[in-house]
């Protein structure tokens, strides 16, 4: 392996950290500003609707059948074979691929519509049936159109431009921030208008950023007639273990707001939903040092450069012990904060912060291996680990809250327990791949 190669990639990941840091803090800023202004606009328990609405529509990620992640690794390996024609067909292949499904989905969700109970769902009664239909398909519309246009997230992950990811984040941030201002001073609460504050949002930085990639890379612009049978067969196979893989992810990670709807009332999300996103800052830096990882880990898979993947090892180990202590000081601070940032209208329970601080710690440990695993397409592990922790994360959060008689922090140990097993096994299975032991059951 070139030494060249090893620094010119180890270059890039530093200055994808520098833009992401610039970009990460303006986008967590926005969105910090714009949630008090939410709650002051909807009111508690409409807010609790709108952030029980958002985990459940995230679930629309999962029908790209995990092509978005199959097209990174792809674009990775098409790259670090100097093949830039692959590359482009890839890209054009999983363009028509996503467009096809979104046309679809919207098709079916407007037939559909009308014979889901919403009330029920968000286990609200202040808020008519068909406001929440109108609401929830403003939202459902405008993530499925994103969901298409958004592919271009998954091409800059490929050619390991992460940073532009995170300005795209910021851009949509900051664009719902005014919209939510406006909407605050000059309109009266509704959830519909909110919905289409964020979906025009989220499509407007996601157009304008794709515009500005493929004007300055013409080579790679998708195009109908590099659309490859062959390719899609490919990035589908290996798309499908990443989509068994984000529906388990979103399963773990999601529906503690919907348990917490459904066992307490949406009133109670709110609670959840300041605590969480305030240690959320702490997974937001993480992210922003392992995002630029994931294709640079296939890059350097792909070259057998292990050198460098030892080394970058070694470096993460040491970040996550600056980690634990960011977390520990976040847990003494967090009461203060939280008055500050939202006022005297949220209640922070002490057992709730620890239960938060303990999932923080338990979930960016298994990242730090999980972009590894990702990177090498070795998911025969993760899919399983990932299935059972899937099955149960709902039943032992019922546990601890109908059982124990845990409030809303039982649903949250719920989700921490579950992750246990992987704290042990994705370590494991990454020094498994690193030095090629011979347990090929374990990394295939």
């Amino acid at each position: 392996m070139s030494p060249s190669i090893s620094e010119t990639r180890t270059k890039n990941y530093f200055k994808q950290i520098k833009g992401s840091f610039l970009f990460k803090g303006l986008a967590i800023l926005a969105s910090f500003l714009s949630i008090p202004l939410m709650i002051k606009y909807l009111g508690v328990e409409q807010y609790g609707v709108w952030s029980t609405l958002l985990s459940i529509v995230s679930w629309i990620v999962l029908f790209d059948l995990g092509i978005g992640n199959g097209l990174r690794n792809k674009i990775s390996e098409s790259l670090a074979d100097d093949n830039k024609q692959s590359a482009q067909e890839y890209i054009s292949t999983a363009y028509t691929i996503i467009g096809a499904i979104s046309v679809v989905l919207i098709l079916i969700f407007l037939l559909f519509r009308q014979f889901i109970p919403w009330q029920k769902i968000f286990n609200i009664t202040v808020v008519s049936d068909s406001d929440l239909q109108s609401v929830v398909t403003v939202t459902i519309i405008f993530l499925l159109l994103n969901f298409w246009i958004s592919l271009i997230n998954q091409v800059f992950n490929g050619f390991q431009k992460t940073s532009l990811v995170v300005l795209n984040q910021f851009l949509s941030n900051l664009l719902s921030l005014l919209s939510v201002f406006i909407l605050y001073e000059f309109y009266e609460p509704s959830l519909t208008k909110l919905a289409i504050c964020y979906g025009i949002s989220l499509s407007i930085s996601s157009l304008m950023l794709s515009f500005y990639f493929y004007k300055r890379n013409r080579e790679y612009i998708p195009k109908i007639n590099s659309f490859k049978l062959s390719y899609t067969k490919s990035i589908v196979s290996l798309g499908m273990k990443f989509f068994i893989i984000q529906i388990a992810v979103i399963a773990i990670f999601t529906t503690d707001k919907i348990l917490i709807t459904q066992l307490f009332g949406p009133e109670y999300v709110t609670n959840y939903d300041v605590v969480f996103k305030l240690f959320s800052v702490i997974t937001i830096v993480h992210g922003i040092l392992m995002a630029p990882l994931w294709s640079a880990y296939s890059d350097a898979y792909h070259r057998n450069d292990i050198r460098w993947i030892k080394m970058t090892f070694k470096s993460q180990l040491k970040i996550y012990f600056i980690i634990i202590l960011a977390t520990i000081a976040l847990i003494f601070l967090a009461k203060p904060i939280v008055k500050i940032w939202v006022g005297e209208e949220i209640f922070l329970d002490n057992i709730l912060v620890y239960s938060i601080a303990l999932f923080i710690l338990f979930s960016t440990w298994n990242n730090i291996f999980a972009y590894f695993i990702n990177a090498t397409n070795k998911l025969y592990l993760a899919l399983r680990i990932n299935i059972f922790l899937a099955i149960a994360n709902i039943p032992i959060s019922l546990l601890y809250v109908k059982i124990f008689n845990f409030g809303v922090e039982g649903v949250v140990l719920g989700t921490v327990t579950s992750l246990v097993i992987g704290v042990v096994l994705a370590p494991w299975q990454s020094y498994n791949i690193i030095f090629n032991k011979g347990h090929t059951v374990w990394h295939r």
